[in-house]
């Protein structure tokens, strides 16, 4: 298979929750610049905006405000996307995180981090579910791709309880709707990014002594574009094995 084949998404429909910066914005991105029709949101109108002008000159992007934690802002997406008439590609990716040492984390910020990383994808899959079976056929079946993080799959030293913890329950959520939604023909990818450029990473990327934390003589780095895009592209063309389709997990950008 050619190369240009195997990231080619040419006339799928994809939608891409928390596109307007960081990691999302390289998956939306890199959708776009593989043909897909994409649809963006975020919570800030004047960011989604913004965003999807910039990404339009790519290719086919569009963009909606919709706060995917409110049932309202789901609902908003259900209607946005209901006259495509399917739903090709989901990129769960919206998150936050919340940081402070031990015996000082609110009860409120480590359910609102819960919330956003976890129950909210959730939803989101269970109110998409109508468009994503229409999109599935067993030859070419509808995917669901969910961002994780390496530090669910392992305790780091940073005092990130909420966010390691829903990490590690998105995982088990892929898992669960990889098995569960395999007889419908839609595959469920969890992929695991190490460190990006994003809003939760904020400013300790910019400190020369972090970046070099991050490496490491097996030529650790911080992840590029590329890195995601790439695999989120590869999971929305994976082909289908066996009864447990879909039922996976990537790495990207920690190597």
């Amino acid at each position: 298979m050619a190369t240009n084949r195997l990231f080619d998404v040419s006339g799928k429909v994809a939608l891409v929750t928390g596109a307007t910066a960081g990691i999302g914005r390289m998956i939306a991105e890199g959708l776009v610049e593989a043909g897909a029709r994409v649809w963006i949101c975020s919570r800030k109108q004047a960011e989604v905006e913004k965003t999807a002008s910039e990404l339009a000159a790519l290719g086919e992007c569009h963009g909606l405000s919709a706060d995917v934690r409110s049932e309202e802002g789901i609902a908003a997406l259900v209607d946005a996307l209901t006259p495509e008439g399917r739903l090709d590609i989901l990129v769960n990716n919206a998150g936050t995180t919340f940081e402070r040492t031990i015996g000082e984390v609110p009860k409120d910020r480590f359910l609102n981090v819960l919330d956003l990383n976890v129950a909210s994808p959730f939803m989101l899959v269970q109110a998409l579910l109508p468009l994503l079976r229409a999109a599935a056929t067993p030859d070419d079946p509808a995917r669901i791709v969910n961002i994780a993080s390496l530090n669910g799959m392992r305790a780091v030293e940073r005092h990130n309880y909420p966010y390691s913890t829903s990490k590690a329950g998105m995982l088990m959520l892929n898992e669960h709707l990889a098995r569960m939604l395999a007889p419908d023909n839609i595959t469920s990818n969890a992929i695991s990014p190490g460190f990006f450029p994003s809003r939760l990473t904020g400013s300790e990327l910019d400190n020369p002594e972090f970046r070099a934390k991050v490496a490491s003589p097996l030529g650790a780095r911080v992840g590029e574009r590329d890195d995601i895009a790439g695999t989120v592209s590869i999971c929305a063309r994976a082909p289908v094995h066996g009864s447990r389709a879909g039922m996976s997990r990537w790495a990207a950008g920690a190597r």
